[in-house]
C-alpha cells in the first residue's frame, strides 16, 4: 500500500483555504499528516481530542518526537529523568494511540547526532522507552551510512523494530544523508521529501530565516517520476510506504503531492467529504 501526506495541515491553501476548517479540509484529501507541533512542545489533552474529533476514523497522524527526546535540547531542563520525559509524552498521546490514529512517532535526529557508541546506546534507550509503539527514525548526519557503518546502522533499526525513513534532500556536507531505499520494518517505511534546495540546506546555520528557505522547492515532472519509481520499489518490500512532502516553504507540497497521487493513480478511502467549492 502507498499513502501520501504532508507536513502539517495549516499552510496548504490549495487544499485547506478555510482558516476555520484547515484540519477538516486537509483530511478530505490525504489519509495522514505529519505533526510538527509535538516537536516544539507536548500538545495539550484538549488539542489531542480536537484532532480526533475533526478527522475521520481512518485518518492517522505521524507526530514528531518532542525535541528533548531527539536530543535537540537537554531533557534535564524540564524532567527529573528520561523515563519521566518519555512517559509524559506517551501518556499525552495515549488517546491517539488507543484509537489507532498514530501511524508512527517520528524521531528526527539532529545533524550533530553522529554515529558513535553513545548515540547508538541512545537508540536502544528510545526502543526501550517507546516499547511496542511504532517508531520511525530519520538521521541527518552522514556518518550513519558510511560504508563501514551502514550495515550496523540498519541492523540497529531492525533490532528495535524501527521504521527507516528514506529521504530526498540535497547532498550538502554534514547535514544530509543519501536516498537509500532500505526497509527495516516490514510494516512501514517513511519516504520524506524535503526538496532539493541546495543553498537553503547548505546555509541553514547562517540563515536566520532557514526554515522558510530550506524547504522552498517545487518538484518537476522528472523528479516526481523518480520519486514514483523509488516509492514503487519500496512498496515491494513493505506493507505500507507513507510518502511525506515537506517542501512547503512556498506552498508546493500540496501541489506536488496531488501530482504524484494522480501519476500513481491512487485513491484514498475513508476521508472527510470535500467542500464543493474547492475544485
Amino acid at each position: 500500500m502507498i499513502t501520501i501526506g504532508l507536513t502539517g495541515w495549516s499552510d496548504h491553501p490549495l487544499i485547506a483555504p478555510n482558516r476555520q476548517r484547515k484540519l477538516e479540509d486537509y483530511a478530505s484529501h490525504f489519509p495522514f499528516v505529519e505533526m510538527d507541533t509535538s516537536f516544539y512542545g507536548i500538545p495539550s489533552e484538549k488539542s489531542i481530542h480536537s484532532w480526533i474529533d475533526k478527522t475521520p476514523d481512518a485518518f492517522q497522524f505521524i507526530p514528531k518526537a518532542y525535541s528533548p527526546m531527539t536530543l535537540h535540547k537537554p531533557w534535564e531542563q524540564e524532567f527529573s529523568n528520561i523515563t519521566e520525559l518519555f512517559d509524559t509524552f506517551k501518556v499525552r498521546f495515549y488517546p491517539l494511540v488507543k484509537e489507532k490514529r498514530v501511524k508512527a512517532f517520528l524521531f528526527q535526529f539532529p545533524p550533530f547526532f553522529h554515529y558513535n557508541q553513545k548515540n547508538i546506546d541512545y537508540l536502544y534507550t528510545v526502543g526501550h522507552q517507546m516499547g511496542a509503539l511504532p517508531v520511525a527514525i530519520e538521521f541527518r548526519h552522514p556518518s550513519w551510512f558510511q560504508p563501514k557503518n551502514k550495515k550496523h546502522t540498519l541492523n540497529i533499526l531492525k533490532e528495535n523494530f524501527f521504521s527507516y525513513t528514506v529521504v530526498d534532500q540535497p547532498q550538502t556536507p554534514g547535514n544530509s544523508i543519501p536516498t537509500l531505499l532500505e526497509v527495516t520494518n516490514s510494516q512501514l517505511a517513511l519516504y520524506r521529501l524535503h526538496g532539493q534546495n541546495y543553498s537553503g540546506w547548505l546555509n541553514a546555520n547562517e540563515d536566520p530565516d532557514w526554515r522558510k528557505t530550506r524547504t522552498l522547492y517545487d518538484y518537476n515532472l522528472e523528479e516526481l517520476q523518480n520519486i514514483q519509481k523509488n516509492t514503487e520499489k519500496l512498496a515491494k518490500q513493505v506493507e505500507e510506504v507513507a510518502v511525506i512532502f515537506n517542501n512547503n516553504s512556498g506552498g508546493h507540497a500540496a501541489k506536488n503531492a496531488k501530482e504524484l497521487q494522480k501519476m500513481m493513480g491512487l485513491d484514498f478511502e475513508g476521508l472527510n467529504p470535500q467542500q464543493l467549492d474547492l475544485f
